[in-house]
């Protein structure tokens, strides 16, 4: 915290005590009349002598940071030849002179994943940054005299005066998209920086700025194949990068191309044998642990996997606690538990996250190219929205007729909306029939698909497809991926590295013509030409599959009991927000065959939210929850 009145240590003490499993290797503080500083430390890199806080030569600037600088060796090479002095031996030293040479633009020299802070104490000025991709968070909130921050929501609320009061722009958008969106939090006054941005504080403003987005101009290639030679070579520049450290380092292989691929160049690049972790289901068409053994077989891995099961959802009230936020995606589950199997045997894990984003790997991108050459049907739009919901809602999850529904809902809107549309849990309408009429009023003007109309209008790509991968880039990979990944890793503390997220890489790859990425029915065109040499064939040629979970049967199943009494009991009732009628609606029609378990699971994950976060005292159920872990 900083601040133009006294600080408070203790609160930060306590903020960094609630964040012990972000980093549960030593920890750190700093203060003065103005700023108190604190930090958690997973040690990675210069084990016994990288603690943090870290200091220029004269003590007047001073850096706290979560995450991985990986051109750090070249960034002090470079420093010392300019006379700095270093103390220790890793990479959070050189933010403080990097400070001292480039100012704010010291982001630009930076190649890695981080959230840091930066005390300037002669200016009395603190500089946050967040990544240019989101890979690590940052909560924020301000009240004119001082700013609090830290990686975790949880940790803003340990101070007496912290709001808990629920943000209803941020539930509306979350009942969306599944996830809360950047800048909004769930809780009113609080906010999080969003990726590529910067926030100053002096004198109790704080300002916000953007120093980076991807640029998806399309440019010209010399030919497919320089192409594919150019991304191999860029893979494994990137993976090697992130093989750096001091300790056990693994790989999360689903055996879908981009984890594989990424296993593939570690194993290029290293004599060691590389150990894998997977996790699978006991419902054939959820589990790929198939595809997963026959690339650790090609690579001779060390491979270790597990399956999960409803049984396994006894820890739903700690993923709550974890994620900070409702968080509605259900891969959460599995990521969780191959995290904590990962954890047993390595501290850092490299996994395939970025590939679909910048390579189209997306089925929804092939629906989006064939649904362009329709135009849009305004004057049908109602009445293929009410006739393909029916449909899809009717039909078994992935089933021809599923599909169709879908199409149709999307054939009355342009292609922004309709790629909202593939990414919404509840519609706008349905929203509308869910909430009390109180917040239905509230809410009515309040359009949660503007967001991607938004980051779509500003995509410099030059198709509707290529806009959408951009979207994706900007926001559901911020949103969703990269918050279920370092979540459910950080919370066994293990750290994840994403090759595929280098921004040498991405910025190389943003500017590839649409047609090398989806082509004639094809995903992922150029990737699959070019890793192909390096796997077996069947991990190439095999179709699609999301990294998700049986939920519309274990809604129905295991996970029904718990759902109705979860969402229809008084607790659930008493917060005035959702028409029990509706609610209980849902469920029945799920019961009777509907699928309706993405909207069921998105209020549940909210409901056991507020009973961790809102109803009870928090320290307490904090110290339970994570002595669980």
């Amino acid at each position: 915290m900083v601040s133009k009145k006294a600080v408070e240590l203790d609160v930060v003490r306590d903020m960094c005590a609630v964040l012990a499993h972000r980093g549960p290797d030593g920890q750190g503080f700093h203060e003065d009349a103005h700023a108190a500083l604190g930090t958690r430390r997973l040690a990675i890199v210069d084990v016994p002598d990288g603690g943090q806080p870290v200091y220029n030569e004269d003590k007047t600037v001073v850096a706290v940071f979560n995450g991985e600088i990986y051109n750090f060796p070249e960034l002090r090479r470079m420093l010392r030849d300019r006379g700095h002095c270093f103390v220790a031996n890793g990479d959070t030293e050189c933010l403080v002179h990097l400070y001292e040479e480039f100012g704010d633009r010291l982001v630009d020299r930076l190649r890695g994943m981080f959230a840091f802070a930066i005390w300037d104490e002669r200016r009395q000025r603190l500089l946050l940054a967040r990544d240019r991709v989101g890979k690590k968070p940052l909560f924020w909130r301000s009240d004119g005299q001082t700013l609090w921050f830290g990686s975790g929501l949880k940790a803003l609320v340990q101070h007496p005066a912290a709001p808990r009061e629920l943000d209803p722009v941020a539930l509306h958008h979350y009942l969306t998209y599944q996830y809360v969106p950047a800048p909004w939090s769930i809780l009113r006054g609080v906010r999080k920086l969003p990726p590529g941005h910067l926030l100053v504080w002096q004198a109790g403003v704080p300002v916000t700025s953007r120093y980076w987005r991807l640029d998806c101009t399309p440019r010209a290639i010399e030919s497919e194949e320089a192409a594919a030679e150019e991304l191999r070579s860029r893979l494994l520049d990137a993976t090697r990068v992130r093989m750096i450290g001091e300790r056990p380092l693994g790989a999360l292989l689903s055996g879908g191309i981009d984890s594989s691929a990424v296993v593939a160049a570690m194993a290029r690049q290293t004599g060691e044998r590389i150990r894998t972790f997977s996790v699978g289901f006991d419902e054939e068409r959820f589990d790929e642990r198939r595809y997963a053994r026959a690339l650790a077989r090609h690579y001779a891995t060390d491979h270790h996997e597990m399956v999960v099961t409803a049984s396994a959802l006894d820890v739903l009230p700690l993923l709550s606690w974890h994620y900070d936020e409702p968080f509605a995606d259900s891969s959460a589950i599995p990521t969780f538990y191959v995290a904590r199997m990962s954890s047993e045997q390595v501290t850092v894990v490299l996994n395939g996250d970025g590939g679909d984003e910048l390579f189209g790997g997306y089925l929804r991108y092939l629906a989006l190219a064939r649904a362009g050459r329709i135009p849009a049907l305004p004057l049908l739009r109602d009445r293929l929205d009410r006739i393909g919901s029916s449909l899809a809602s009717r039909a078994a999850p992935g089933s021809a007729l599923q599909r169709t529904g879908r199409v149709l809902e999307l054939l009355g809107h342009p292609t922004s909306r309709r790629h909202a549309r593939l990414m919404s849990s509840f519609t706008h309408g349905q929203k509308m029939e869910l909430y009390t009429d109180a917040l239905r009023a509230h809410l009515a003007d309040v359009d949660s698909h503007g967001l991607l109309d938004d980051a779509f209008a500003a995509s410099r790509a030059d198709s509707d497809v290529g806009r959408v991968m951009d979207v994706d880039v900007n926001t559901y990979l911020p949103g969703d991926l990269l918050v279920k990944m370092d979540t459910a890793t950080m919370a066994n503390s293990l750290e994840a590295r994403s090759p595929f997220l280098d921004h040498h890489l991405m910025e190389w790859a943003a500017g590839l013509p649409v047609r090398l990425k989806v082509r004639s029915g094809t995903t992922k065109y150029l990737l699959k030409r070019a890793v192909g040499p390096w796997l077996p064939p069947e991990l190439v040629t095999r179709p699609k599959m999301g990294f998700g979970v049986p939920l519309a049967r274990w809604l129905r199943t295991e996970l029904a009991d718990l759902s109705w009494d979860v969402l229809t009991d008084h607790t659930a009732r008493s917060r005035g927000l959702f028409r029990p009628e509706a609610v209980r609606e849902l469920l029945r029609r799920h019961a009777s065959g509907h699928d309706h378990g993405n909207r069921i699971w998105t209020l549940l994950q909210f409901e056991l939210w507020c009973r961790v976060f809102l109803d009870p005292p928090v320290p307490g159920i904090d110290r339970d929850l994570a002595s669980r872990r």
